[in-house]
């Protein structure tokens, strides 16, 4: 059987050097519809360059009965061409974060994301970080669970963000719990190196979205229907040698705070600290 995921970090004076093993065949670089009110953001001049960190973002279908489960801009309908719940700030907080990581560590950074369908042959092994948001949306066929196992197990990281409550927590558990049937998702402890492998993460706090603020007619009852009452948790599923394989910001919009990094009206606070997890996660996911 094939190692379809495999990788090799050293520290050292030059800084964190890797290697990823690749599948023969690797999906290009393509631009989907954004759920997002924009359709304008430019491609960066280097978008081509070949690098050795990509921001893979994963696909799904949606659940019919999701938050999103009856939204689709431009009329789409197949989750395959965009413009449905994973593409919820994708790809303005995807090439964001891919800029802040480039200036925070010696990682070579492709200023642009990677759109992963678990559809797509044995492509989602090349990609050894996959983040996904709108968790409370998503609804795995069992194929795709089956690879998203097989993904994980083999050495693949999933960061999952920006769903809330209990009634999202349900939805999203239909898909986790076929991904997952006999681990369990627990509580990541603060000792962990996850929240120390550059920062010092001890002081964590909720992670607002902008629609959560109460700016531009964005807020207010949707504040109220989604945040009220929630507390941020930070969750995950460790592998048999403890290493955690997902890892979660429940009750969070860490999405968010890459995505409006630029923007003068979001609070620094959120940004400061959504890019940190993201740097310590990426880090964490190449070297344990």
């Amino acid at each position: 059987m094939k190692r379809a995921v495999k990788k090799a970090a050293w520290l050292g004076a030059g800084g964190l050097a890797f290697a990823t093993a690749l599948a023969a065949f690797q999906m290009p670089f393509r631009v989907y519809t954004s759920m997002e009110p924009y359709d304008d953001i430019p491609l960066p001049p280097d978008y081509q360059q070949k690098t050795d960190w990509v921001f893979a973002r994963l696909m799904y279908p949606n659940n019919p009965v999701g938050r999103g489960g009856g939204f689709r801009r431009f009329g789409f309908s197949d989750w395959r061409q965009g413009g449905t719940s994973w593409t919820q700030d994708y790809p303005r907080a995807d090439r964001h974060f891919a800029l802040a990581l480039r200036r925070l560590s010696r990682i070579q950074v492709r200023s642009v994301e990677q759109p992963v369908n678990l559809d797509d042959g044995d492509d989602v092994f090349n990609w050894p970080w996959l983040a996904v948001g709108e968790m409370g949306d998503w609804l795995l066929t069992p194929q795709q669970a089956a690879k998203l196992r097989d993904y994980l197990l083999r050495g693949g990281f999933l960061y999952m963000d920006d769903f809330w409550g209990p009634e999202e927590w349900d939805r999203f558990m239909v898909s986790m719990t076929a991904v997952f049937p006999d681990r369990p998702i627990v509580e990541i402890g603060n000792a962990d190196a996850i929240f120390h492998t550059v920062y010092d993460l001890s002081d964590r706090y909720q992670i607002l979205g902008q629609w959560a603020l109460g700016r531009g007619g964005r807020g207010g009852g949707m504040y109220n229907r989604r945040v009220a009452g929630t507390k941020a948790e930070w969750k995950g599923i460790y592998d048999d040698h403890h290493r955690l394989m997902v890892a979660m910001t429940f009750n969070s919009d860490v999405g968010d705070s890459w995505e409006f990094a630029d923007d003068p009206d979001y609070p620094d606070k959120y940004s400061e600290l959504g890019i940190r997890i993201g740097v310590n996660y990426v880090m964490y996911s190449l070297t344990h």
